[in-house]
Order: structure tokens, then sequence, then C-alpha cells
């Protein structure tokens, strides 16, 4: 019954997009969008619609959830790191120079990471905006 509903369900879509648009344009501009469907990973259709909604292109979308996800990992690294350090510092009252230096740059990463997230934030919300 479930596989059922599913072929319907893609029935009803299709019907949805059963409408077409035909507009002229030179072979140089269809090129060039080409090329930037190439580069940003995209149909043409894709491409047409998402920039008159105003919409996020579906490979920005990719590459703030591949951050996202990076983030996420490295941040559960850090975490362990931080444990650890912790640990150390519990058990021998002291943190050596090693130890120090390796804690200095998983802070240094977060820092880079902040940066980063903060910038695509930024494009996200200035695209929201629009």
């Amino acid at each position: 019954m479930k596989k059922f509903k599913e072929i319907i369900k893609n029935l009803d879509k299709i019907k949805e997009k059963a409408e077409a648009i035909k507009f002229r344009i030179s072979k140089e501009k269809k090129s060039n969008w080409k090329k930037i469907c190439v580069e940003k990973q995209t149909t043409l259709t894709s491409l047409i619609i998402d920039s008159v909604e105003n919409r996020i292109l579906d490979q920005e979308r990719k590459e703030i959830l591949a951050f996202i996800e990076k983030q996420d990992n490295l941040f559960v690294k850090i975490e362990t790191n931080i444990n650890q350090v912790a640990r150390i510092a519990n058990g021998q009252k002291f943190i050596s120079e090693i130890e120090l230096g390796k804690f200095s740059e998983k802070l240094a990463e977060i820092v880079q990471l902040k940066k980063e997230q903060n910038k695509i934030f930024g494009k996200i919300y200035s695209m929201l905006a629009k």
C-alpha cells in the first residue's frame, strides 16, 4: 500500500510540472548560463527558477550542509581533546608544553571555523533578506 501511495504522489508531482515556458535568448548567453550550471552543479531549469524566486541554489545548500557536518566532526574531536587535557591536568596537576600546544591548535581551528560560519550565515541572511 505504501508503494502505491508513493507512485500516486510522484505522478501528482509530475502533473504539477507539466507546464513549460519558452523564451528567446542568445546562444552566447545560453552557453554562459550552462557554464554557470556546470560550476554550480545544477540544472538550467533550477538555476532560472532559483534565481527568479531568490532562493538558495542547491549547490550552495549542499555547501552549507557540508560545512555544518565538517564543523560538527571537528567539534567532536575538540571536545575529546578538551576532556583529555582536563583529565591530565586533574591527574598530574599540570599540563605539559606538548599538550598545551595541541590544545592551542584546536582552539585556533575553532576560531577559523567560527569565521567561516559567520561568512556563510551572512550570505544566508542577506539572501533571506531580499
